[in-house]
C-alpha cells in the first residue's frame, strides 16, 4: 500500500532482458536501505526488489507489467518516481494507492501557469475508469487532485515543489504516463456497472 507522496527519484542504470522479462538495475538515495523483497513503486507500479548491491538495487518486471505500464519504455538514464511502502502509524498525506497500474494515459497538454503547471492527460476508453473535478488520480506514482474532468481525459495542476522533485520535469507532450485511478471510485463504477447489467 501507497500513498502518492513520491519519497525520491531514481535512474535507470542497466536493462537487461530475461525471456520475456526485463531486469531493471536503478540507483536511489535509500538504495542501502532497502531490502530483498521489500515492495518499491516505480513510477506508481509496485515492484518488488531482488538485489543489493552499493548504491544500486535491481527489480524485475515481467511482461504483463511492461503491457500495462511504460516501464518499457525506461532507458538508460531515466528518472523514475520511487515511494516506498507506507508506515502504517503514519499520516497518509496522499490518497489511497495500490501500486497497481491501470492503464496508461498519453500527455496532451503542459501549460506553464506562471511557475505552477496544468497538465492534461487523455486514455482510452476500455474498461470502468473515471475522474471527477476534485477527485484523486495517480500519475507516475504521484497522487495528484483532478482539475478538470471530462470524457476520457482529466487535467491536474502541479505546484513546483511536486514540478521540482519528481520526474514530471522531463516528461512532454505525447509521453505515456501510468495511471491508477482511484480505489473508491473504481469500486463505485463496477457496483454500477453491475446493477445497469441486472
Amino acid at each position: 500500500m501507497f500513498t502518492g507522496i513520491i519519497e525520491a527519484v531514481g535512474v535507470v542504470e542497466k536493462i537487461e532482458r530475461n525471456g520475456s522479462n526485463i531486469d531493471f538495475t536503478l540507483s536511489c538515495p535509500f538504495t542501502q536501505e532497502l531490502k530483498i523483497d521489500q515492495s518499491l513503486a516505480h513510477n506508481g507500479c509496485c515492484l518488488t526488489v531482488v538485489k543489493t548491491e552499493g548504491e544500486k538495487y535491481v527489480v524485475t518486471a515481467i511482461n504483463e507489467t511492461l503491457e500495462k505500464t511504460n516501464l518499457g519504455n525506461w532507458e538508460v538514464g531515466s528518472v523514475v518516481n520511487l515511494e516506498r511502502c507506507t508506515v502504517m502509524n503514519g499520516r497518509l498525506d496522499g490518497h489511497i494507492v495500490q501500486g497497481h497500474v491501470d492503464k496508461t494515459g498519453e500527455i496532451t497538454g503542459i501549460e506553464n501557469k506562471d511557475g505552477s503547471y496544468f497538465v492534461t492527460v487523455k486514455y482510452n476508453s476500455e474498461g470502468n475508469f473515471v475522474t471527477v473535478p476534485q477527485g484523486s488520480i495517480t500519475l507516475n506514482g504521484i497522487s495528484l487532485t483532478v482539475a478538470k474532468s471530462d470524457d476520457f481525459e482529466f487535467s491536474v495542476a502541479i505546484i513546483p515543489y511536486t514540478w521540482e522533485f519528481t520526474n514530471m520535469n522531463s516528461l512532454k507532450t505525447g509521453d505515456r504516463v501510468n495511471l491508477e485511478f482511484d480505489i473508491i471510485g473504481k469500486y463505485i463504477a463496477k457496483l454500477l456497472q453491475r446493477n445497469a447489467i441486472k
